[in-house]
């Protein structure tokens, strides 16, 4: 029974709602659960949010439809610990970092996977649009969804490897379009309902507005600074290198005769670096923290592809260093606005080879 019963992450949103209808009629015993991350009782967020009270109350309405017993899970401390305090730091320290990664591989999918084998499941399902599949040795290998205009292994590459035997992702093989007709033809509650966009624990939509509660108006990282050309010139002043980051155009001011974007931040000195569009274009980089979910790791000189940031295509690189928790590549083409703290994801053909934070 345990290797048939599957735990479903059901957020509230059509794609884990479709996910959990899949694997009912293929035969499953589905157990469905929301995880309670973040609490909006002092703000004025968002309702419909995934993280809402209204995305566990369209979770619940699913799990009826489906006739499939439904949970909230409480994950709020693990979940301020693991993403919201990165966060801040990252961007105190003048990076930009990827929460819903750090959610992830650092917190839903390992309470999950614990909590499901106290509930008798021997698997773990989410409505990612990724893909599973094996090597040529039978190990468990992440695979990018069929859709590349949805696919999500960009933020899954955190997970930890021995966990990839324990997950399913339904959606793999489907389209957007296809899920949606599924959940009218099931007449699901979330069939029509939009995709989140926002950060769950932003809830204005400014995450400056998580900064200064967190860190308070007076740190470093939100008190005015210079901007300046890279080679040191001032140009103008800034109301917190915090609130910036690689490729950003808003609150540079005018005046200067051209168009200028962030280069990058100089948290030591309070600077924010700007120059030209031209400026943001590099063909190097350096990414540190790496997980690797395959078991063959990068060959110097090895041809692959990267994705280093969500919405931009894997292109190709050249492998140029590897280490056990380091790599270096070059680009095919230069790349434009290459931010440190985010992710980039080193794939081999449709396979997640591994990922991690980009450094330089």
């Amino acid at each position: 029974m345990k290797d048939h019963t599957v735990l479903v992450a059901m957020s509230g949103g059509v794609d884990s709602s479709v996910a959990a209808a899949l694997l009912v009629e293929q035969g499953y015993r589905v157990i469905g659960v929301t995880m309670k991350t973040f609490c909006y009782s002092e703000t004025e967020g968002p309702s419909k949010t995934c993280c809402g009270l209204d995305g566990i109350m369209d979770a619940r309405r699913v799990a009826d439809v489906l006739d499939i017993p439904h949970y909230v899970f409480d994950v709020e401390p693990e979940f301020n610990r693991d993403v919201i305090d990165d966060f801040v730091s990252e961007y105190a320290a003048g990076r930009t970092p990827n929460p819903c990664v750090r959610c992830n591989g650092n917190t839903k999918f390992r309470d999950l996977l614990r909590r499901g084998r106290m509930l008798g499941c021997g698997t773990i399902a989410t409505g990612h649009y990724a893909r599973m599949g094996r090597d040529a040795a039978g190990n468990a290998v992440l695979m990018r969804g069929l859709d590349r205009k949805k696919d999500q292994t960009y933020f899954l590459w955190s997970l930890p490897p021995e966990m990839l035997p324990q997950l399913r992702f339904p959606l793999g093989e489907l389209t957007k379009p296809e899920v949606r007709d599924r959940a009218r033809s099931l007449e699901l509650a979330t069939a029509e309902k939009p995709e989140s966009q926002e950060i769950c624990f932003v809830p204005s939509g400014n995450y400056a507005d998580v900064l200064e509660a967190r860190l308070g108006e007076s740190h470093a990282a939100l008190r005015e600074g210079n901007l300046v050309t890279a080679d040191g010139t001032v140009i103008g002043r800034h109301d917190g290198y915090a609130r910036y980051t690689v490729g950003q155009r808003r609150g540079l001011g005018g005046g200067n005769g051209r168009r200028l974007y962030v280069l990058g931040t100089r948290p030591e000195s309070r600077e924010v670096v700007v120059g030209t569009d031209e400026e943001l274009f590099q063909t190097e980089l350096e990414v540190g923290e790496m997980n690797w979910l395959a078991e063959e790791r990068p060959a110097i000189g090895e041809r692959m592809s990267a994705q280093i940031r969500h919405g931009a295509g894997a292109v190709e690189v050249d492998v140029t260093a590897s280490g056990d928790d380091s790599v270096a590549v070059t680009f095919g083409t230069p790349q434009r606005a290459v931010a440190p703290g985010q992710s980039a994801v080193l794939f081999r053909g449709d396979v997640v080879v591994g990922g991690g934070r980009i450094t330089a």
